[in-house]
């Protein structure tokens, strides 16, 4: 007996004819793309009432009951784990595994105090890490919300924005170029409605989509022609569609599984996985030599395993994940205190390391309030003709409105005939570069086109002045455009107006219609250049960061507002002239240029391209439809929170403020970060390094364990504790004054030069307590076995105090290039987490817990030792540590 399915779709699909549940499309289809292809192909009228809904769309009511019943409209980037799962994925990490080993090994041979102490660390790396890591994902996610795309729907009759988030089935939306598609739909109208569903099928040109209804059966939704889905954008053209899958039944959701794995790996994140399985092997070639040596020198094979695996916990970099987490968690918040979003946590990494910024120009290096300065004829005289006729154009365009339409209806309230109505449309796209509005007006139907002079000339055969009209030939055309070139060189953008009339009985109107029109003359907006550009362009020059600017505009209005901005002109070249370009002169080209003009979007994505595969790290600013390729192939994508849904949607960072000073802002977090986060890792590659020769020798050379494993994890997990302030530290001028990029050859050969210092202090500690301390005496037969304890006691004890003062310093002495504390402050966090660490260090051979750690107290000329082991040790760190950058550079 089949299950009746409850609720909408139940009373759809349960609809569903006996054959049309068994015709041959249907099959290995999901439901919900049998329910698009269904409600797609019915006529409409059929579609609407079985969503009962109308073409007035829902109530506000209605629409409320459906989103519960249906859920919010979305598709997570990343499935949220729960706790469980992502407390399992966290202890799966190589690092954590091996620590949990430890701990089950030393559990089983009854070192409870080696357990407790493992487990500890597991605590504090795994569970510091999961809480920030929540903490920073909930704060990134309600950032993310302050740019959340919305649309536009029909609730009660009434076009009201809404977010993408609440809508419904049912729902009927109201597109335009530069919107999203918020869900699956099928359109109830459209004209010249183009739409990119390169997200979907890869196919990158743009395609043509119409309210008809399809003519022959489809076994696949994507070919529907009236159908349209969630995750594609609308190029050009205007429609209303009917919503009738959302969230997960749309077909993107049907390949969620695919959009929620982890993005690709960065150059970071494999240099720190590099970085970790480095300091793994090196691990296990360090404890299975330290467990050989102990086991044949000093014949305690169990003693010599827990030993090696002390020597293991010591080795591992546990903290490294805790430390990347709360610094871009840090990063992310601070960036949005300063008006910078930061949708993707990992985007951080990168934002340091751009080296080219690649941006459009309107709004970034000009004020992006465009004022209609001109509008004239041909001749350059005053003409109230065109700015009727461009009026009437931007008045009547159902589009999106942009910043030049705007400055047309702002500039002058005219007023409209009652009889003068919009009879058709010509959407403006990026290969015409133009747009037409056909209206009712003084008797016939006038088509209006406003766009790029260039593109308007090539339509028209005629001109007029006054109320002749005259044939437009080349030589003229020549004469006519001296007098655009002026303007552009004065800083003004500069478009043409042109119409042609038509009988009234004619009411379709395609592109073909866009000839020989009649050149009426020209409109002249000013976009000032913003009065901090220059001050930005300077900060980001000084900041090693190389501008280009990317614009569709032409060449002379680009040239004098870059002029006025202080932003030298290398090389400019047009999208023609790249066009022409074989491969290799266009990735010259790429380089040799800073000034990129007349582009098309795909050009814009193959300059971002061209300059990654170069070696750059690719930042691109951009905020309208044609950016869309751009922000999604650079390293960086950053867009504004007044852009079009389909750039923000595009971008790993939006910004609150469209300014490059902002833009400069972020960038230097993003350094810092970057700074903090290498600074952990020098540390525990070149504490690691060092280590190995201290304790191979003091294993070889004595006659009892240089150190006990219950205390070589407590110094472990103190030093661990001491790091947690990193994330917090001040970074240097000269740290992010220029971009960073993760270089491992610069961490190993730091490692190999810096670790061995500590070496040689740590070999100085053995031959003080074996020498001055008298605990040589270990080997004379006349010792009592007590005495002989408290020796190999006051030995251990004496390095133990030593090796965590030394390692916890040595943080001070690798977090700056600067002389430590004199040129070069720590964070106070920082300063108190060492301080507090090195105290507790000192403390402990006095404390209650001396006795259960092995300890005894330690007289009182050791600290006079120590002191100045401490102080030879920070001069010849230091001295080593300059010698260093001078020789091999880096940061």
């Amino acid at each position: 007996m089949a299950v009746k399915k409850k609720g909408l779709w139940g009373r759809f699909f349960n609809g569903l004819s006996s054959n049309h549940k068994s015709e041959a499309v249907f099959r290995n289809l999901s439901e919900y793309e049998q329910q698009l292809i269904e409600l797609s192909t019915i006529p409409l009228e059929q579609a609407l009432s079985r969503l009962e809904t109308s073409l007035k769309g829902l109530s506000a009511d209605e629409a409320e009951r459906r989103l519960d019943e249906f859920g919010p409209n979305e598709l997570s980037h990343k499935k949220r784990l729960s706790f469980r799962a992502d407390m399992f994925r966290r202890l799966k990490s190589p690092l954590v595994v091996q620590l949990l080993v430890i701990a089950m090994v030393s559990a089983l041979i009854g070192e409870i105090k080696s357990t407790f102490i493992v487990s500890a660390m597991v605590l504090l790396s795994v569970g510091l890490s999961y809480i920030l890591d929540r903490r920073s994902t909930l704060a990134v996610e309600s950032l993310g919300k302050r740019v959340q795309s919305r649309t536009l729907v029909l609730r009660d009759g009434v076009e009201t924005e809404v977010k993408i988030s609440e809508i419904v089935p049912g729902d009927i939306v109201v597109l335009h170029a530069g919107s999203i598609i918020p869900a699956d739909l099928r359109l109830v109208s459209a004209k010249d409605f183009f739409v990119s569903e390169s997200a979907l099928t890869g196919e990158s040109m743009p395609v043509e989509k119409t309210a008809s209804a399809p003519t022959i059966a489809t076994s696949s939704a994507i070919d529907l022609p009236n159908a349209c889905f969630l995750g594609t954008f609308v190029t050009s053209g205007t429609a209303r569609g009917l919503v009738i899958n959302t969230g997960p039944r749309t077909l993107f959701g049907a390949i969620s599984e695919k959009l929620t794995e982890e993005p690709p790996e960065t150059s970071f994140d494999r240099g720190v996985r590099n970085f970790t399985w480095l300091m793994i092997r090196f691990m296990l070639v360090m404890v299975f030599a330290v467990f050989l040596i102990v086991g044949l020198t000093k014949g305690n094979w169990l003693e010599a395993l827990l030993f090696g695996l002390s020597i293991a916990v010591g080795l591992t970099p546990e903290m490294l994940p805790m430390i990347i987490t709360v610094n871009l968690a840090k990063g992310a918040l601070t960036m949005a205190n300063k008006k910078v979003i930061v949708k993707r946590l990992p985007a951080i990494q990168n934002f340091g390391a751009i080296d080219v910024l690649c941006t459009d120009k309107t709004g970034t290096l000009t004020q992006d309030h465009v004022v209609l300065e001109k509008h004239v004829d041909i001749l350059g005289n005053t003409s109230e003709d065109v700015l009727t006729y461009a009026y009437l154009n931007s008045y009547f365009q159902t589009g999106l409105r942009n910043l030049i339409d705007r400055a047309i209806l702002e500039h002058e309230e005219l007023e409209i005939e009652q009889n003068c109505r919009l009879v058709d449309e010509l959407p403006f796209d990026f290969q015409r570069r133009r747009m037409s509005v056909v209206v009712d007006y003084e008797g016939d139907h006038v088509l209006i086109c406003k766009g790029a002079v260039e593109e308007i000339y090539s339509c028209c055969t005629s001109y007029q002045i006054g109320d002749e009209v005259y044939p437009l030939i080349d030589m003229i055309k020549a004469d006519l455009f001296e007098e655009v070139e002026q303007l552009n060189r004065q800083g003004f953008r500069v478009l043409g107006i042109a119409y042609r009339e038509f009988p009234r009985t004619k009411t379709v109107f395609t592109i073909e219609d866009e000839s020989q029109l009649i050149l009426l003359g020209y409109i002249a907006f000013f976009d000032p250049p913003k009065t901090s550009a220059s001050e930005a362009v300077e900060l980001l020059k000084k900041a090693g960061v190389k501008i280009k600017v990317l614009t569709g505009d032409n060449g002379l209005v680009t040239q004098k507002v870059c002029h006025d901005v202080g932003i030298e002109i290398e090389g400019m070249i047009t999208g023609a002239e790249l066009a022409r370009l074989s491969s290799e002169e266009f990735s010259r080209a790429v380089e040799t240029n800073n000034i990129f003009v007349k582009l098309s979007p795909s050009q814009k994505e193959e300059i971002v391209e061209a300059l990654r595969q170069n070696g750059h790290v690719v930042g691109f600013l951009g905020d309208g439809i044609n950016d869309a390729p751009a922000l999604r192939a650079a390293d960086v994508g950053i867009s504004v929170d007044s852009a079009v849904d389909v750039a923000k949607e595009s971008a790993d960072i939006v910004l609150l403020v469209k300014s490059l000073l902002v833009l400069e802002e972020g960038i230097i977090e993003g350094r810092r970060v970057f700074a903090n986060i290498v600074k952990y890792i020098r540390m525990a590659a070149s504490s690691n390094f060092g280590n190995m020769f201290s304790v191979l020798g003091a294993s070889y050379l004595l006659p009892f364990l240089p150190m006990r494993p219950v205390q070589i994890l407590t110094n472990n997990l103190l030093y661990d504790f001491s790091q947690t302030g990193i994330p917090t530290d001040r970074v240097d001028e000269e740290l992010i004054a220029r971009p960073r990029k993760w270089d491992i050859m610069s961490i190993k050969r730091f490692m190999i030069f810096l670790g061995p210092i500590s070496s040689i202090f740590d070999y100085a500690t053995f031959a003080l307590m074996w020498f001055f301390f008298h605990c040589n005496a270990y080997l004379n037969p006349a010792v009592a076995a007590g005495q002989k304890d408290f020796l190999v006691k006051l030995f251990q004890t004496g390095w133990f105090v030593e090796s965590l003062l030394t390692q916890t310093l040595i943080v001070h002495i690798i977090r700056t290039k600067r002389i430590p504390f004199i040129q070069s402050q720590p964070s106070f966090h920082l300063m108190m987490t060492t301080l507090a660490i090195m105290a507790i260090g000192a403390w402990l051979p006095y404390s209650p817990f001396a006795s259960a750690l092995g300890m005894v107290p330690l007289p009182a000329i050791y600290w006079v030792w120590i002191a100045g082991f401490l102080l030879a040790y920070s001069v010849l760190a230091h001295l080593v540590k300059t010698w260093f950058f001078k020789r091999y550079g880096g940061d």
